[in-house]
């Protein structure tokens, strides 16, 4: 059976475009609830930490860069089949082949600046979200 929690974080490019009010509206209308919710920037090690998956690949770098440059907004969503709902609601990750209305679609503006991270399994969704929030902070 699908979780019920799936994690995203809204990423530097989006923030600093003024994006958060208009994903999250975007998050709601979909009929995700927010169960836990904070602004924050990584450090190096940090962003390392959480990306350590894709460590061997060519752009492990740069995506670390890339996330330390500016402040995150990082959620916790509660649906119903969350993270396919989820993955659905934010597009491909390549906003050029992202369906009309999601939020790559609308706010992305590059495949590796593509406005949003969402978990893409139930397993990784728990251990995101464990990275930004404690059990305390969870609602």
């Amino acid at each position: 059976m699908a979780g019920t929690t799936t994690f995203t974080m809204i990423k530097p490019e989006a923030v600093e475009a003024g994006h958060i009010g208009n994903i999250l509206q975007m998050i709601n209308e979909a009929g995700f609830r927010i169960v836990a919710l904070k602004k924050t920037q990584l450090n190096k090690d940090q962003a390392g930490e959480f990306y350590a998956v894709h460590k061997e690949r060519p752009f492990y770098g740069e995506l670390v860069d890339y996330m330390c440059s500016g402040p995150i907004v990082a959620a916790i969503l509660e649906k119903d089949n969350a993270v396919a709902d989820f993955r659905e609601l934010i597009g491909a990750t390549d906003p050029s082949e992202a369906a009309e209305g999601t939020i790559r679609k609308k706010y992305a503006t590059s495949k590796a600046e593509n406005a949003v991270h969402g978990s893409d399994s139930d397993e990784n969704a728990q251990i995101e979200g464990s990275f930004f929030f404690s059990r305390f902070e969870k609602f």
